[in-house]
């Protein structure tokens, strides 16, 4: 497991991870995405941030970086930094396939991605993105997987995923949606040969999304490292949108928002790396600071009090516009 190369790791950030789905392509549905990048997001624009980013993130004891195929030019932007950082040889990288990125660098396209978990876009995809990350990639995640998935009933798919597991990269899975819980299970039934076939799983899990936790517990306890997305809702739990119990929490605090949302994530024992999205350098030395956070059971209870029906919560984010 490439993971177990975090384990020796010392800094208090070691288990948090940057994630490239804001910085990858022009338009995603973040808010205040439009102060974070400004007019100018043109693809070496995003290139010198991304870079940026993963300077910052490196120094600061950052060691998992995440990226997808549908995360416009994600890969690429973090294959170069890759080959132009020969001395960050203790990252671990993860990508997913699944989606396909279809907005040709707009941020107003009728469709920004399309799904297929077919066999045919895992070969293509996965040729793709051994084309920019090479031997470096670690892990390879089928993106937003569903209970209606049918990459969990595949066996075709099953056996290719297992011969590139048998070859040495990690094969995990990513989750969406208000039936999290059920996919994360349904996955941890597939095997191949009598052997579990996925060795992680990234979910979203937050304040106002808390539902896949004893899902993620199961796994985590089955063996698997638990990688956990938007733990800031697309931007729900940051400044100024945050809602009123997170800011009182944090002003007791003394650090934002977005550290105390993503400390609240940090202190379940079955997360293994946690990741930030931040698109600036700012933002992401903010999130860091999580690692710093130690939240009482009172300022627990009081968070925990923001969980919204399931539901209720994904509606909402289906909603959130492409900026």
């Amino acid at each position: 497991m490439p993971f177990a190369r975090l384990a020796s790791a010392t800094t208090p950030t070691c288990h948090l991870g940057l994630g490239l789905a804001a910085v990858g392509r022009p338009g995603y549905i973040n808010l205040g995405r439009d102060q974070d990048l400004g007019a100018d997001r043109s693809v070496e624009a995003l290139r010198a941030r991304t870079h940026e980013l993963l300077d910052a993130a490196y120094a600061q004891g950052v060691r998992y970086f995440d990226a997808a195929r549908s995360y416009g030019r994600s890969e690429e932007f973090l294959a170069g930094w890759l080959k132009a950082r020969p001395d960050a040889d203790d990252v671990v990288v993860g990508s997913k396939w699944g989606y396909t990125y279809t907005a040709d660098w707009t941020t107003d396209a009728e469709r920004h991605e399309v799904k297929d978990h077919g066999l045919a876009t895992y070969e293509r995809q996965r040729a793709e993105t051994a084309d920019l990350l090479g031997t470096r990639l670690d892990l390879y995640q089928i993106h937003s997987v569903t209970p209606d998935s049918p990459a969990l009933t595949d066996k075709e798919l099953h056996a290719r995923l297992a011969e590139s597991a048998a070859q040495g990269l990690t094969v995990g899975f990513s989750t969406s949606g208000p039936a999290q819980a059920d996919a994360i299970r349904a996955a941890l039934a597939v095997t191949v040969d009598g052997e579990p076939l996925f060795r992680t799983v990234q979910s979203t899990y937050n304040a106002l999304e808390p539902s896949a936790g004893p899902a993620l517990a199961e796994a985590h306890d089955a063996g698997l490292t638990v990688i956990v997305k938007e733990g800031m809702a697309n931007g729900r739990l940051a400044q100024p949108y945050a809602p009123d119990a997170l800011k009182a929490v944090a002003a007791e605090t003394s650090l934002g928002c977005d550290a105390v949302a993503l400390a609240l994530v940090l202190r379940q024992p079955w997360a293994g790396v946690v990741l930030s999205g931040a698109a600036t350098a700012g933002q992401l030395a903010s999130n860091l600071h999580a690692a710093v956070v130690d939240l009482d059971d009172d300022q627990v209870e009081r968070l925990s009090a923001l969980a919204e029906e399931p539901h209720a919560y994904w509606e909402k984010r289906g909603t959130l516009p492409w900026h």
